[in-house]
Order: C-alpha cells, then structure tokens, then sequence
C-alpha cells in the first residue's frame, strides 16, 4: 500500500481505490515518508518496499484471481 499521510506510528495507506490506517509500530527503525509503499498485514506495516516491488505483488495477486478453478 502507498503512504498518503502519516500521523506519528499511523499512517493512511491506500490501494486499488481503498484506504486503511496501517500501524507503522514495527518499522521505527526504518524512516518512511508520504508517497512510500509498504506490506500491510493485519493492520501493520511490516516492510518497506519499493513501487516496482508493489506494483509486482498486485500483478501476482492478480494472476492468481485469474487462475482456473478460483471461485
């Protein structure tokens, strides 16, 4: 998800047209910024990652949405 505001250890997250607060707890030791991507999971951020990485984790998700036999 990309950071669109950060408000001390939250931030607003969003993507595809959804928006979340993401907890940014577990990467105090690593800075982020307003137009970063992270991995959300239950509500926190785990990783930063680049928009190439993103932008490849959407394309995979969508792969699998895809596939044969998904319901």
């Amino acid at each position: 998800m990309e950071i669109l505001a950060i408000d001390g250890y939250v931030a607003r997250c969003g993507a595809r047209g959804v928006e979340r607060d993401v907890n940014l707890f577990l990467l105090q030791d690593s800075p982020v910024a307003v137009g970063d991507h992270v991995m959300v999971h239950v509500g926190y951020a785990l990783q930063k990652i680049s928009a190439e990485e993103a932008r490849s984790a959407w394309e995979l998700f969508d792969q699998m949405l895809d596939a044969p036999g998904h319901a």
